[in-house]
């Protein structure tokens, strides 16, 4: 048995090193409640307009699609986490849909930040070899990559399921919360840190780095071409640092704490001063899934021109929208048919 006073020193122990959990609440659910107002309908519009680039056999427009598809189903589990934190890290629900959330959380994450990757590959390898390039380009390659990279994530994510990080239904009702550490856990973070980030980040800036050279040295584009074209390379790789970099950073610190017990125990080193910024850098995680929508823009010009093609039907049919006055209809319904059928013949095959 532990004996009485080694008991005290324990709990006392785990008192002291409990993390704080209500510094940055507020902030913390502010932050997931406006990235869900903009990701949502964003990444809704962007399904659609990449669904149709995929039905037009543009290979591009399969990797966008599939990315939109993660970072939508990424942003459901949004309010999920938004409640656990308002109430004070406090999970309501079962340890199976703690572990579920995490799960369908951290695997379509990462299945977007590779999507992302695949996005500046082909971006690089169309614009550096664009004449090679012609026959290995193909929307079923592209799909099988599509689907290789979901299948392995969604595997490599298994271990979610036996973390104790992930068990809630146990008192405390924490749900992955980075309290107690494990061998399991440390190694998990070592490999999110090197294949989830750092491969990640080595990939897009080799590839974006060739896309602004071969750009710059281009004579083909005009010089607005080539610095939005140059300005999209460095913001892909900036927003990708920003929004990943601070959480990766810190699992590799949490990683390496776990080698020395003995600091952590006498010092309370992650409870008592990076829980605070742990908490802050995976709310901004997030935010990347409500800017991909804008990368996608930008990065397709048939998006482009899908999206101008819609505005400017929506346009049209507001423009011919028949009057509400009856006197007004009865002297103007002739009229307004012939200006109709000329607009549907002006406008291009929409959306």
């Amino acid at each position: 048995m532990v004996p009485t006073d080694a008991m005290s020193l324990i709990n006392t122990s785990l008192i002291l090193c409990e993390p704080p959990y209500d510094e940055g609440r507020m902030p913390l659910v502010l932050l997931y409640s406006a990235v869900l107002a903009v990701g949502l309908p964003a990444n809704l519009l962007t399904v659609y307009l990449t669904w149709l680039q995929v039905r037009r056999k543009n290979v591009l427009g399969v990797y966008l699609w599939s990315m939109s598809l993660c970072d939508l189903t990424y942003l459901c589990t949004l309010p999920l986490w938004a409640w656990y934190v308002s109430a004070g890290h406090w999970w309501l629900w079962s340890s199976a849909a703690c572990k579920l959330t995490g799960y369908v959380f951290f695997t379509n994450m990462y299945s977007s930040i590779f999507l992302l990757c695949c996005v500046s590959c082909d971006r690089y390898v169309a614009v550096v070899y664009s004449v090679e390039s012609r026959g290995l380009r193909q929307q079923r390659l592209a799909f099988l990559v599509t689907l290789t990279i979901v299948l392995l994530v969604a595997v490599g994510h298994i271990p979610v399921f036996i973390m104790k990080e992930g068990d809630a239904a146990e008192g405390r009702r924490r749900c992955f919360e980075p309290s107690q550490s494990s061998p399991t856990v440390t190694s998990f973070n070592y490999a999110r840190f090197v294949v989830g980030f750092l491969i990640p980040l080595i990939v897009l800036m080799v590839t974006n780095h060739g896309i602004m050279v071969s750009v710059r040295r281009s004579t083909g584009l005009q010089r607005q071409q080539k610095k939005r074209v140059c300005w999209l390379a460095v913001a892909v790789v900036v927003l990708f640092l920003v929004c990943f970099g601070p959480y990766h950073i810190i699992l590799l610190v949490r990683a390496v704490i776990f080698h020395f017990p003995q600091l952590e125990d006498r010092t309370c080193l992650f409870e008592s001063t990076m829980y605070t910024p742990y908490t802050v850098s995976l709310g901004l995680s997030t935010v990347n899934s409500a800017i991909n929508p804008v990368l996608y823009v930008l990065s397709s010009d048939n998006i482009r021109k899908e999206l101008s093609r819609g505005l400017a039907q929506v346009c049209d049919q507001a423009r011919v929208r028949p009057p509400t006055n009856r006197i007004q209809n009865q002297f103007q319904t002739s009229g307004l048919n012939g200006e109709t059928q000329t607009h549907q013949r002006e406008s291009p095959p929409g959306i």
